[in-house]
């Protein structure tokens, strides 16, 4: 591994190129963990305010019909 990387350093033309890919790897990495970490996010609220709509209904504090009309909302806009 010591080899490959003198090797690639010994040139002076690929260091910027060898720095150039390292940091934007690493960049792209990071943005997908990041939108992983959001999209979990998102699926946790929504499965969260799922669980709490079902209660009141459950309770009987609201009708399925506005249940079903609440949950409705936020998929109306995707697609």
């Amino acid at each position: 591994m010591q080899d490959l990387l003198h090797n690639l350093t010994a040139h002076e033309a690929f260091v910027p190129m060898f720095f150039i890919f390292g940091v934007g790897g690493m960049i792209a990495v990071i943005a997908i963990v990041l939108g992983m970490i959001k999209e979990i996010s998102v699926s946790r609220d929504r499965e969260k305010s799922r669980r709490e709509v079902a209660a009141y209904v459950a309770e009987g504090s609201m009708t399925p019909e506005d249940a079903e009309r609440i949950l409705r909302v936020g998929t109306d806009r995707k697609g």
